[in-house]
């Protein structure tokens, strides 16, 4: 598995367990948040839940009492089977959620592989889970270089998640139109057009100084300006030829350029921006569409299918839809020791034994595993190429709705 690939898997799994904390409500502040950093030692934190836990034997209510108390136990419970915090650091959410009707359920949620470090320790006790570095994680962080430019001024900076950032902005010492007296039109027109030289070159050096130490970060480069200037600079071949591959067309008019043309640039670019990051997600959609259309399409899509596919080794590329919802789970029937494993999703009922009918049904924890995990797991024995797939665009919500959520393209017909 790529690191990228591994990186979006986490932001997956991130973003699920936030999507059900975030729903989850305590009958009073019962609801244990324990964020533990990754130089935080486990044995500190042990401790001070214990020191917690006797305090909470104070609370009035005999029933908040309780609950607090066996969240605080099931914390360090989980906290046992832990050396330390881990690389990114640790999370635990654990306590009795509402369910319905006045019922409650003990729920302990755990976060062991966030996608960034937790940044400071978190013990709270409330109504809700505090989520805020978990949320934070998810930021879209995604880094555009912007610059505007026209011969008297220039600016270049930054835009990254929901933040702009001019870095600086530069005044030319172009001449006026006017000339000087003693001037020949030739000379005067040559100082000129050698300032403008200088300018120019000024500009994109900087401009590409502050960009290339973070040049793995970028998305892309987007260039502005009022007039032709912008055109001609990149024509002419003034920026890093490492920031020139970057750079994105169009170009765009903005009546600026200076802090004001920055933001406005990103007004104007915003869909460019979103079409960028998206294309790639895009491509693959459509280029399975068409497959599949074929008579003997180098495609297919459905759970059967796919695994079948997987299982022969047929599989090049795997799209699976940030949408699906669903686990591959291992089941014990406690009577007849008969073992399965079955598709669902999360909160499915237990089923009944499909071998001697009992409902006396467990979950093997050591079996079940969320399916996109599994489905990359399995791809990647065959060396298959694994595509998260966005449901930002309509080629993604496609995937999702009309075909389940999974699809592959394949490296021969399967028909």
């Amino acid at each position: 598995m790529t690191d990228e690939l591994e990186l979006q898997q986490r932001k997956l799994r991130l973003k699920k367990n936030l999507e059900d904390l975030q729903d989850m409500r305590g009958m009073g502040t019962e609801l244990v948040t324990v964020v533990i950093p990754p130089d935080r030692l486990i044995s500190d934190v042990r401790g001070q839940l214990s020191q917690e836990g006797a305090q909470a034997a104070n609370i009035k209510s005999k029933s908040t009492r309780k609950h607090v108390g066996d969240a605080i136990e099931s914390a360090i419970a989980v906290l046992n089977r832990y050396k330390n915090a881990g690389e990114n650091g640790l999370a635990i959410f654990v306590g009795h959620v509402i369910v319905g009707n006045n019922k409650s359920r003990l729920v302990t949620v755990v976060v062991d592989d966030p996608p960034e470090s937790f940044t400071s320790f978190r013990y709270r006790c409330d109504s809700t889970f505090e989520l805020t570095q978990l949320e934070e994680m998810l930021i879209d962080r995604t880094s555009y270089g912007l610059f505007v430019i026209d011969r008297g001024e220039a600016a270049y900076g930054i835009a990254s998640g929901k933040r702009i950032h001019c870095q600086e902005e530069l005044q030319s010492n172009i001449m006026g139109k006017h000339r000087q007296g003693g001037q020949s039109a030739q000379r005067f027109e040559r100082l000129i057009e050698e300032a403008a030289h200088k300018f120019f070159k000024r500009a994109t050096e900087h401009a590409c100084s502050y960009w290339l130490p973070n040049i793995s970060d970028l998305k892309g480069i987007i260039i502005g300006g009022p007039g032709q200037t912008k055109e001609f600079v990149v024509k002419n071949d003034y920026f890093h030829h490492e920031i020139k591959k970057l750079i994105r067309e169009p170009f765009f008019d903005v009546g600026y350029s200076n802090e004001s043309g920055i933001r406005e640039l990103v007004q104007r670019a915003g869909n460019l921006m979103d079409q960028i990051e998206l294309d790639a997600e895009r491509e693959l959609v459509d280029r399975f569409l068409r497959e599949v259309m074929q008579a003997h399409p180098k495609a297919t899509y459905g759970e059967v299918m796919i695994r079948s596919a997987l299982d022969q080794g047929a599989v090049d590329t795997l799209l699976i839809s940030e949408g699906l919802r669903k686990r591959r789970v291992g089941w014990i029937c406690k009577p007849c020791s008969h073992e399965w494993q079955a598709s669902q999703i999360s909160l499915s009922d237990i089923p009944n034994c499909p071998k001697c009918d009992s409902a006396d049904v467990r979950e093997d924890p050591e079996r079940t595993m969320d399916m996109i995990d599994e489905l990359t797991q399995i791809a990647g024995h065959t060396s298959a190429k694994v595509s998260l797939i966005s449901m930002d665009t309509e080629e993604g919500a496609t995937l999702q709705n009309s075909f389940g959520g999974i699809a592959a393209l394949l490296r021969y017909s399967l028909t």
